[in-house]
Order: C-alpha cells, then sequence, then structure tokens
C-alpha cells in the first residue's frame, strides 16, 4: 500500500473515534435528560422539549420570550419544591408509625419489613407462591380510617396481590388471623393508588386465611 494511504488511514481513524466518542456523548446526555424529565414531568410534550433544545443550542429564534420562559421554569421548581416537601413529611410519619406499630407488644418482623401480629393461629396447609387464596380482610390507613374490606370471603391469586400481603400469606397456615403492618414499599410506594390510598402509606390489615389451592 502507497505511503501516502497509509498516512491518510492513520489521520481517519481518530477523527471516526472521535465522531463515534461525539455521537455517544451526545446520546448518554440525552438518556441522563430524559431519565431525569420522565421524573419531574411524565406527561411532557417530547416535540416541544426538542424544538426548545434545538432552537437554543442552534442559537436561533425562540418560540417564547425570555419573561415567559423564566416564568415557567420558576412555577415547575417551586412545584417540584413543595412535591419534595410533602414527601418528605409523608415519609417521615410512614416511620414513625413503623417504630411505633414495631414497639407493640407481640409484634414480629418479617425479612420484607412487614410487622405481623398473630390474632388467631390456623393449623391448616401455607400457600405457596403461586397458591390460590379464600380470605376475608379489612385495610386501614395509618390514621385509622377504612380503605377496603370484604363483606364475604375472597379469593385471590397470590402474584396478583401487593407485596406485603405475599409474603405474610406464604407463612400463614390455614385457619390463621393476623394483623398485618405493611410499610408503603411493600403495598403502593411513592405512587398510592388513586384516591383511596396517598403515596408513602403504610397499610394495616386484619387478615384472615380461610383456603388455599395450588
Amino acid at each position: 500500500m502507497p505511503r501516502i494511504s497509509l498516512l491518510l488511514l492513520c489521520l481517519l481513524a481518530p477523527l471516526a473515534q472521535a465522531q463515534e466518542d461525539s455521537q455517544d456523548l451526545a446520546y448518554s446526555l440525552g438518556v441522563r435528560l430524559g431519565e431525569r424529565l420522565r421524573e419531574e414531568v411524565p406527561q411532557l410534550d417530547l416535540q416541544a422539549l426538542l424544538d426548545g433544545l434545538r432552537q437554543a443550542y442552534r442559537n436561533e429564534p425562540l418560540a417564547l420570550d425570555g419573561e415567559r420562559i423564566d416564568s415557567l421554569l420558576a412555577a415547575h421548581e417551586a412545584q417540584l419544591a413543595s412535591a419534595s416537601a410533602l414527601r418528605e413529611r409523608a415519609m417521615t410519619a410512614e416511620r414513625r408509625f413503623l417504630a411505633r406499630e414495631k414497639a407493640k407488644a407481640g409484634m414480629r418482623e418479617l425479612d420484607n419489613g412487614v410487622l405481623v401480629l398473630e390474632l388467631r393461629p390456623g393449623r391448616g396447609a401455607k400457600p405457596k407462591a403461586k397458591s390460590r387464596v379464600q380470605v376475608r380482610y379489612s385495610g386501614q390507613l395509618a390514621d385509622g380510617s377504612q380503605f377496603d374490606e370484604s363483606q364475604t370471603p375472597q379469593w385471590f391469586s397470590l402474584p396478583s396481590v401487593i407485596a406485603g400481603w405475599r409474603s405474610a400469606l406464604q407463612q400463614m397456615p390455614v385457619g390463621a388471623q393476623w394483623r398485618l403492618v405493611i410499610p408503603s414499599a411493600q403495598a403502593y410506594g411513592e405512587e398510592g393508588a388513586g384516591d383511596l390510598i396517598p403515596p408513602y402509606s403504610p397499610l394495616v390489615f386484619e387478615l384472615e386465611l380461610l383456603d388455599t389451592k395450588e
């Protein structure tokens, strides 16, 4: 191969690597920005975001004036700060509630943090991970307000129920009745469940296991 071709290849290789690194960097920045925005603004208009990003990056005329942009961003930051304060208060209240419950006589803690108080022992079989269970139950929030109750026995598939129920039921013999205190991480977590269960809500159940089937 002529010397000039070898020299050209040597020059092009670093350029190609630099171009690849630049593309990877741009993609990586986009990934991190997307992850953050997904958490902060779940319903964000992606096309408007890309338009603003492109116009600002290329120093093109913007679709909104600076005053409007600053006003919108300030309102967004205030909303985030308020949500963060509410979240912190809810998490602090949950920690205090769980600590009080854990200190009660007869309460024991499962590996995942679920607290269990035996109200009545059982003598039957214990459900397995994919069993169906027949139960009677009532559910309350930490403040004592009831959000759910079964008037008649109900059948559930264990994989379909919240994690706190799954872990407790697999240790319950048929006939047992337990009081469960379930941390929000083993229930509906930071999302909550509609208007019934706020984010970071520990749940309290009186749960009776009536039957189980494979």
